[in-house]
Order: structure tokens, then sequence, then C-alpha cells
């Protein structure tokens, strides 16, 4: 990151430090407004089709003991952000939450991660400064790119080129934490075919998927991470290429595809950086268990609640989705990528993903 990012994402850290001693200075109490983060505070915006918070609004304030913990916590976490900019450092969420236990007052350590993880979302949100901006990096995922695709990407050791084809092996190239430091230099793709498992992941490219048809394939590694959601999102803006999301048949993966086309509940604040609506499904659908007479497990009562609210669901409310949410309750079953395979290895590279791109009118 520049040093110019580093100022400005330190500047505003100060101005919400500031602002504590500003009502201090004026007699008042402490106070912290935020959106309030449940589902009944999110709201679908029509325009941008993507989730964003509403309107309610909660304060922490310092006239109980437990609100006045917590902005002592903010205090606490403000510093070590403004100081890590300062060096120029970095840190996982996971070191933030340990690092914690070494703050000179217990009242500001945290009590489990999810607390310390909450807390940057707190930051992000009433500085409108990003965790990537904080330096603040999660576990890795893991998540790659495979494909046509030359960039220039920024390291501590210099800048370096890198052929996301030629100049990689067969894991292909690792997305960073922030894929804002990548400069996009060349791009002969047509298309991005992001990934859900691995395991399928590694199909597509042993049989050369991404060299026949000109695909960027992104392995989203399960729900995918920010840092994956946030460069699909660049693909699609500053390259126009479409964005088509393959998962599973189940509806733990529609929520997969729902989180990189419209956002999801918890990162609301930043559906309009990480969100792509353009994102279309091309994921195994439920008419696709009876065509292909796919191998299947049986639906769970999770399952099936799970589909029930998608129904009343927000990002589902086409003719398309009720239509395959209905043919699967109706037969009670769920299928994985990889059962596509129960018709030969090569079925899903040489029919099944040309027929479906070809209907969508990418081939």
């Amino acid at each position: 990151m520049s040093t110019d990012s580093n100022t400005e994402a330190q500047k505003k850290l100060i101005d919400l430090a500031a602002e504590f001693y500003d009502q201090f200075d004026r007699g008042e109490i402490p106070t912290m407004s935020l959106p309030t983060r449940t589902k009944t505070n999110i709201e679908y915006d029509e325009d941008s089709n993507v989730w964003v918070y509403g309107d309610r609004e909660s304060t922490r304030s310092a006239n109980s003991i437990r609100g006045a913990r917590k902005l002592l916590k903010a205090v606490y976490t403000i510093e070590f952000l403004n100081n890590q900019l300062e060096e120029d450092r970095s840190s996982t969420l996971r070191e933030l939450y340990y690092l914690s236990e070494s703050w000179d007052s217990d009242e500001a350590q945290f009590s489990s991660q999810d607390e310390s993880n909450q807390m940057i979302e707190d930051l992000e949100i009433v500085s409108e400064v990003t965790r990537e901006d904080f330096h603040m990096r999660p576990e890795e995922s893991g998540a790659t790119v495979m494909g046509p695709l030359h960039i220039r990407e920024q390291t501590r050791r210099g800048e370096r080129k890198i052929h996301c084809q030629k100049d990689v092996g067969e894991g292909g190239y690792q997305i960073p934490n922030n894929p804002d430091t990548i400069e996009f230099l060349d791009c002969d793709a047509d298309f991005v075919l992001a990934v859900e498992t691995g395991g399928m992941r590694d199909r597509l490219v042993e049989n050369g998927f991404d060299e026949e048809y000109n695909a960027l394939i992104v392995h989203l590694k399960g729900q995918p991470a920010r840092a994956t959601r946030r460069l699909i999102k660049r693909l699609q803006d500053e390259l126009g290429l479409p964005v088509t999301v393959f998962t599973d048949a189940d509806p733990w993966s529609y929520r997969i595809y729902g989180s990189v086309a419209y956002g999801s509940i918890k990162s609301a604040h930043l559906s309009k950086y990480l969100a792509t609506p353009e994102a279309q499904f091309i994921g195994v659908r439920p008419e696709d268990i009876v065509e292909y007479d796919l191998p299947t497990d049986p639906l769970s009562d999770s399952d099936i609640n799970a589909l029930e609210s998608e129904l009343e669901d927000p990002r589902f409310q086409t003719e398309y989705w009720k239509e395959q949410i209905e043919i699967q309750l109706d037969i009670g079953k769920k299928s994985e990528q990889q059962a596509l395979a129960s018709r030969g290895l090569d079925f899903v590279t040489d029919t099944y993903l040309p027929d479906r791109l070809e209907e969508m009118g990418m081939l």
C-alpha cells in the first residue's frame, strides 16, 4: 500500500478517536453510533441489486460499564491500527485477538476473537475505511486464479509481473489479501468462471478448460473471502468480463452465489465494493439432478429450512430460482458438482459447461 493511502487511513482513525476527546471536552458522555447489524435493518437496494444497511442505528455509550468497555476497546484498537500503519506493518484478525492480551488495561482486552472481529467491522463502518486499508488480514484463504490474465503485483520486494497461466504452476496465482494492489496489464479471457470446490477447479485445469475456452477460473474455496469477491468485481467492472458462478446443487451453495452477486448481510456496508450483481449462476441445478440422473444425498431438515428461507429471500425472487427451489423441495435431493463425473471425467468440460455457456450466450 502507498504511503498516501496509509496516511489517509490514519487520519480517519485519529479523527474518530479525537471525537471521543471532543465529547469529553464538551462535558458529554462519549458515544459511537453504528447501523444496527440485524436482519431487520438490512435492505435490498433494488437499484444496485445489493444488500445495504437501513436507517436504524444503535449507540455505544460510556454511560454504562458495558458501553464504556466497548469504547475503551475501540480506542485501544484505533491506537494499535494507527501504529501499525505508521510502521507499514500488517497483522491478522487472529493476531489482533492475541495481541490485546498484552494491552496494559485488562478491561481493553478482547474476550473472544468474535469480539475483536466485530470491533474491526465497527471501525470499518464508522471510519469508512476497509480493514484491508487498516492492513488487517484474514487467515490465509488460499483462493486462486488460473487463466489468460497478465498482472502487475505490488509486493514488499517491489513490483513483479505475473501471467496467471504461463508463470504459475497447476495451483494457479494466489489472490492477495488486498487485490486492489493488482494492476491488470493484459487479458485474453472471455469470461470468469468462479468455482466452489477445489476438486472441480482441479478437474477444469487438468482438462485445459481455461485454455480451450479462454476462461479465468477463480477458485472460491467454499464461501468466498472478501479478497476473492473484490477481485471478481474488479474483473467485471474494469475488464468487462462476464462472471459465472459454478457451485453444488444445495441451498448453501446458492448462498455462495448470492454472496458473490448481491453481497452478504455481514458485509452489507461493503456491498458496492464487493458484490457483482451481473454474475450469473452456472452451478448444478435441481433440474440437472433429474435430467442427468446424478448421484444425490437426501435433503436434511436444515437444507429444507434453508431452501424455504430462500424462497422469501429478495436475492432469489425470480421465476428461475422459485422454479429450481420448488423442484429441489419436490425431489428432496441435493447433489455436488463432482457428481457430474458419473457421466465421465470429461463430461463437465466437454458437454455440461459448454452447453450452459452457450445457453447464456457466452460461446
